[in-house]
């Protein structure tokens, strides 16, 4: 079998940095044409983005500070996966009650992608949670401010549109899933 004209070699690795959350990691390689260089990347656990459905059909909604965007996003629940999760769905439920005190009748998988895959390893796992209800306080870790709200799915399309939420993993998983998984 040939190896694809694309590959780069990946002649050593380390991590540059690493704090909790994720690590930066360094590689030196080679690539197609011989030059050798370096490449880092951020590498994090996989993480879960829930859709919240109530059963009414509004949407459960955080919103949340962010440091690096400097404000209050609105947004999705999402979180990272660890390593007592027995699977992604188990990871998903976790996350969901702990940013928003809600549990799930059930949970159906949206999408798998890799958002940033030029500059990170992350891969999100998209999920839509129905009749979700209260039963529960959130448990936020000692780093997350969050407020829980609903919103109709219309106005949360709507808020899309307008550029009102810009929350890149919210806006991918409800355009997914208008397109697909309606």
């Amino acid at each position: 079998m040939s190896r694809d004209s694309l590959v780069w070699e990946t002649l050593d690795r380390g991590v540059a940095y690493s704090c909790p959350g994720f690590d930066v990691v360094n590689e030196s390689v080679r690539l197609p044409d011989g030059t050798e260089t370096e490449f880092d990347y951020l590498s994090e656990p996989e993480s879960v983005c829930i859709v919240p459905f109530t059963p009414d059909g509004d949407v459960v909604c955080i919103e949340e500070w962010r440091q690096a965007v400097d404000r209050v996003n609105r947004g999705l629940p999402v979180g990272g996966t660890e390593p007592e999760d027995d699977d992604l769905e188990a990871a998903a439920r976790r996350e969901l009650a702990e940013e928003t005190g809600h549990e799930a009748d059930r949970l159906e998988a949206l999408v798998t992608v890799e958002p940033a895959n030029g500059t990170a390893d992350s891969r999100t796992h998209f999920f839509v949670a129905r009749d979700c209800r209260p039963t529960t306080e959130q448990q936020l870790d000692h780093n997350e401010s969050i407020r829980v709200t609903t919103i109709g799915l219309e106005e949360l399309t709507d808020a899309i549109g307008t550029g009102d939420i810009a929350d890149g993993r919210t806006v991918l998983a409800i355009s997914y899933y208008r397109l697909f998984g309606e």
